[in-house]
């Protein structure tokens, strides 16, 4: 499966404005438009070509019913008590299809890191600094990009935490 030549098009509009706002310009270029959706991580990360755990995934949870973007890398699963610990709320669910698009301006599945309508609160586990590079959806669930993990989490206004699913 290869990726299209890369262009403006390719990541979604609002979110190639937000790069460019953000002084990402050169990101856009990077994005990579696929023929098939990458709506899930193991999408993503076999039509990139890359390990499963340097997809970025972007998951929205409701914490006391307020947004809360919990950054993820692709195979590993978020674990909604540590979420819940480290956030000090009540009580931790993963949000309604209709409040990640409210909340981020984007579809499940094509939800970007940053460049969200509204501003909330994001963590980000500490997995992600495994790696050099990792791939995130670029505002559609046919694009990705990719970004060293320490700048993405910065531009995300990220907390890195440990919210990632052990064994038990």
């Amino acid at each position: 499966m290869s990726a299209t030549a890369p262009e403006a098009s390719d990541a979604h509009p609002r979110f190639a404005e937000a790069l460019r706002e953000l002084g990402l310009a050169d990101v856009i270029g990077r994005t990579r438009r696929f023929p098939e959706q990458t709506r899930t991580a193991q999408e993503a990360a076999a039509a990139i070509g890359c390990e499963l755990s340097q997809i970025c995934k972007s998951l929205v949870f409701a914490a006391d019913s307020v947004p809360v973007l919990v950054l993820m890398d692709g195979a590993s699963r978020v674990d909604v008590e540590l979420v819940r610990r480290e956030l000090g709320a009540e009580r931790v669910t993963r949000a309604k299809a209709d409040v990640v698009r409210e909340t981020t301006g984007y579809a499940i599945g094509g939800v970007p890191p940053f460049g969200h309508v509204t501003r909330t609160r994001v963590l980000a586990d500490r997995s992600l600094l495994e790696h050099d590079v990792v791939w995130a959806a670029a505002g559609t669930p046919y694009a990705v990009f990719p970004m060293d993990p320490k700048t993405l989490i910065a531009h995300a206004g990220g907390t890195v935490a440990d919210v990632r699913e052990t064994a038990k």
